[in-house]
């Protein structure tokens, strides 16, 4: 009997958690939405019926998000929407936008070490410290940076990474 009933607590405590990872999308904020149910299914991997749905909803969350990002333009907005995109872990998308961002200002800097910011969470170091070397190329303060991100923390000790940003 008492097995049954926590089995039936860990449930309700599953239901209230989908039901707070809801509240974001029925507001209309699908930013926080798709953190949410995302936050949602990394900790409840094995509840298949809750997960199928919270799978759902993020997959139409992300689907208006992007369908928000149309109304972009210019530079900043690219680069904004590129950072909401890597903090949601959908790096292809915020490459594709940082390739947007390249296209208003080829010569910035900033979208260079973004790119290598995302290529390093991607678990792609040659591409990473390329997109570095062209960032500290532009502008000699992505060098500092770089040895303070925590994103580029398994980078540190790497001989490549140290020469890049002079840290022989």
């Amino acid at each position: 009997m008492t097995e049954q009933r926590t089995k039936k607590d860990e449930y309700q405590k599953v239901l209230t958690a989908f039901g707070q990872a809801m509240k974001e999308f029925h507001r209309g904020d699908f930013e926080k939405a798709t953190e949410s149910l995302q936050g949602f299914i990394d900790k409840y991997p094995s509840e298949r019926e809750v997960l199928d749905r919270a799978r759902t909803y993020l997959s139409i969350a992300r689907s208006r998000l992007r369908k928000e990002t149309t109304s972009l333009k210019g530079f900043d907005d690219y680069c904004r929407w590129s950072v909401v995109l890597t903090n949601q872990r959908d790096f292809s998308g915020a490459v594709k936008f940082l390739e947007k961002a390249l296209e208003f200002k080829k010569e910035e800097g900033l979208v260079y070490y973004m790119l290598a910011d995302v290529h390093c969470l991607m678990g792609q170091p040659e591409a990473c410290l390329e997109y570095l070397k062209k960032a500290i190329q532009k502008d000699k303060i992505y060098s500092t940076l770089a040895q303070n991100e925590p994103d580029f923390e398994p980078f540190w000790d790497d001989k490549k990474f140290k020469l890049l940003t002079r840290l022989v």
